[in-house]
């Protein structure tokens, strides 16, 4: 007899001084949350579907707070809308001080996830997925909702190119990835170069603005093919545009084996992040000002401002409807 897949998962853990990104930190790194909230992603996926998955897309993470070292985390992951291949999960990341006991909300943020066949390594179908109550159908449609506004930013980030002269502020990473790296599958988790992509961008939004930053949101994160244990890998950070507080970059993960060098690495992840400057008791602080002059970082500047614009013109249902702080069980 069979037991019914659950459609939802819960990690329960312990933040450590080591998912602190630097010394004098208010919390977390960012990266280290989008790490927390793929593997806990990937669980859920890989449990209903049965099968190796990969991470096709994560959009629209709002990092609300930080989350401090010693804190007890919450990583909860449920499926809201299944297509023939992919899983769309809902995550929502949840704190508490243990002397307290009490979770709050830090972030949440929606994955899709794409069911693989390990032998032939093509897309294989899921099993349905079905709201059963009304939360479940509040997800589903937030889900169905920004199907049209993950095309449009799509379509807008793939028209643009990234190779022209340009003064923006940029920073580039290389290294090779790590046994320790690994998935299930033999390939690097994709919060593992989400973490990656943070780093990047922190360190040039830091020697931009001479400032500690953190990452308050992050968009639009396409991963396009997947990444080798010995892989070359090639992290690109780039300053798209300041407004008052925040710094919106574009990061751009390549890689490819080391024997073909730089010049044939090819595009594996997209996302772009946005950090604010904060002080050293965590308040926002005025953004230094990037004033793009040549032709393609004008049009990169504008780039921001069309992703930006997109978010508000299609409006998404909220992913979660908001709950109260509640005790450690």
């Amino acid at each position: 007899m069979t037991s019914e897949k659950s459609p939802q998962l819960i990690l329960r853990f312990m933040a450590a001084p080591t998912d602190v990104i630097m010394a004098g930190s208010h919390g977390v790194s960012g990266g280290r949350v989008l790490e927390w909230i793929d593997k806990a992603a990937y669980a859920c996926a890989t449990q209903w579907s049965g099968t190796y998955c990969v991470t096709a897309y994560v959009g629209h993470i709002h990092f609300t707070r930080p989350i401090p070292s010693g804190h007890m985390v919450e990583v909860r992951s449920r499926i809201a809308m299944t297509g023939r291949s992919s899983m769309h999960i809902v995550n929502e990341v949840f704190s508490a001080d243990p002397r307290q006991g009490i979770f709050t909300r830090a972030c949440d943020c929606l994955v899709i996830f794409v069911a693989k066949n390990t032998e032939t390594g093509k897309s294989q179908p899921v099993p349905s997925f079905q709201p059963r109550n009304v939360a479940e159908e509040e997800a589903h449609a937030a889900a169905l909702s920004r199907i049209e506004l993950r095309k449009a930013i799509e379509a807008e980030m793939e028209k643009q190119t990234y190779d022209g002269e340009s003064e923006a502020p940029r920073l580039i990473h290389r290294f090779l990835a790590k046994p320790t790296d690994v998935n299930w599958g033999g390939n690097v988790h994709g919060g593992t170069a989400m973490e990656w992509i943070d780093q990047a961008g922190a360190a040039c939004t830091m020697e931009w603005s001479g400032e500690h930053t953190v990452a308050v949101y992050a968009g639009g994160i396409r991963f396009y093919r997947p990444i080798s244990i010995g892989d070359l890998i090639e992290v690109d950070a780039r300053l798209m545009r300041t407004d008052a507080r925040s710094m919106q970059m574009s990061v751009h993960v390549r890689s490819g084996s080391p024997r073909g060098g730089r010049e044939h690495l090819q595009q594996a992840i997209h996302a772009t992040v946005t950090y604010i400057a904060i002080d050293p008791d965590g308040n926002p602080l005025p953004a230094r000002q990037f004033h793009p002059h040549t032709e393609e970082d004008q049009r990169l500047a504008e780039h921001a401002t069309v992703l930006r614009n997109l978010r508000a013109e299609y409006s998404p249902k909220p992913l979660i409807t908001l709950s109260s702080p509640r005790h450690i069980d």
